[in-house]
């Protein structure tokens, strides 16, 4: 199990959202990340907020404080292990959640591992995208849109919309998800620069969106905002930041306030981590075959791509294993006609497909 200190934002949302596996493939000790019945619906009660387990004090003052927003902070949650999820798709470690655990990932997390770095970086992002959109969209009555960065406007446009306040939702993702990242050791470093990168991924994409008014779209004004990107781009950051990570060792030193662990590069000759980077300091398993310990469901039965030679191919996906293959018939709507006005017409075809799973 993840320890106590390394829950992060996860048993909020563990609380408060009941998902669906991935891939369909959910065994029954895989499933979503409900704990209890109680906390099956999303911001349809009220939240209380003593009643969330696994909460440490500066997080349980904080829910009370701003326990309106305290939806919008499980549901971002509930969107970065979607993305990750999606990201995953393809790869041994799918990003399976765990069910009846505060720990979701189960032991995944137990290692200071690339994934780990990643599922806490897209967690953190997910928080403050969701809380920026909440209040962009008036959700809530303490935050709302944003008027302290507008500047002067550009040539043909004028400043009008609702500009996202992307400060004051990775401020409540910091003080938030941070709150358990407070000891001197390695494991608190590594989740807060983590943490930290995934919050400023929200900030870095961060555009102009604009819209043209005038008479049959002629654009003759023009108002722009700021708004966040789609959730998929920043995924997607990550993800290249995931595949790019830096490996750390673990130093020790004394300070005042007795000793402290920091991190610094393996290597010397590859270029130092930025705050944008995602870091960890052990190596992940295999995930080949089931292990307990480690929290890996093997590949086992999992849909591969025969035609690829990427890590969702049947050879690296399945661990050199082989593949079963079966078919597949499908109903598929065909032969589609539009007609004048205004409707589609289908007729429904079976088609047949090869599935390969991994043995």
């Amino acid at each position: 199990m993840i320890p106590v200190a390394y829950l992060g934002l996860f048993s909020l949302c563990a609380s408060m959202w009941r998902g669906r596996g991935v891939e369909g493939r959910t065994p029954s000790y895989a499933r979503s990340l409900a704990i209890g019945h109680q906390y099956s619906s999303l911001g349809t009660q009220p939240i209380l907020c003593g009643s969330i387990p696994g909460l440490v004090p500066k997080q349980l003052r904080f829910c009370r404080n701003y326990v309106e927003i305290m939806p919008s902070v499980a549901e971002g949650v509930k969107i970065g292990i979607q993305e990750c999820q999606h990201q995953f798709r393809g790869r041994r470690w799918n990003c399976t959640t765990v069910n009846d655990s505060l720990a979701i990932f189960g032991p995944v997390l137990d290692k200071a591992t690339r994934e780990s770095a990643f599922v806490h970086a897209i967690a953190s992002a997910g928080v403050a995208f969701a809380v920026t959109r909440s209040c962009a969209e008036g959700s809530a009555t303490i935050c709302g849109c944003d008027t302290r960065h507008k500047g002067p406007p550009g040539e043909g446009w004028k400043w009008g919309g609702c500009s996202e306040d992307v400060e004051f939702g990775t401020m409540v993702s910091r003080e938030f998800a941070d709150a358990r990242e407070n000891r001197p050791d390695a494991r608190s470093a590594m989740n807060r620069h983590n943490n930290e990168a995934g919050r400023t991924s929200i900030i870095d994409h961060m555009h102009l969106k604009c819209k043209c008014h005038g008479l049959s779209g002629s654009c003759e004004v023009k108002t722009c905002w700021w708004s966040q990107p789609d959730f998929r781009v920043i995924g997607d950051y990550l993800k290249d930041k995931y595949d790019s990570a830096s490996e750390m060792v673990v130093e020790k030193h004394r300070e005042s306030r007795g000793w402290v662990e920091t991190l610094r590069p393996k290597y010397n000759f590859f270029k130092a981590p930025t705050e944008r980077d995602l870091v960890y300091y052990e190596n992940s398993p295999n995930f080949c075959e089931p292990n307990p310990e480690t929290g890996s469901f093997g590949t086992r039965d999992r849909i591969c791509n025969v035609t690829s030679h990427g890590i969702d191919g049947c050879d690296l996906l399945c661990c050199g294993r082989g593949h079963n293959t079966r078919t597949e018939k499908r109903k598929e709507k065909c032969h589609c006609i539009f007609h004048w006005c205004c409707y589609v017409s289908c007729q429904e075809c079976i088609r047949v497909y090869d599935v390969h799973t991994c043995k």
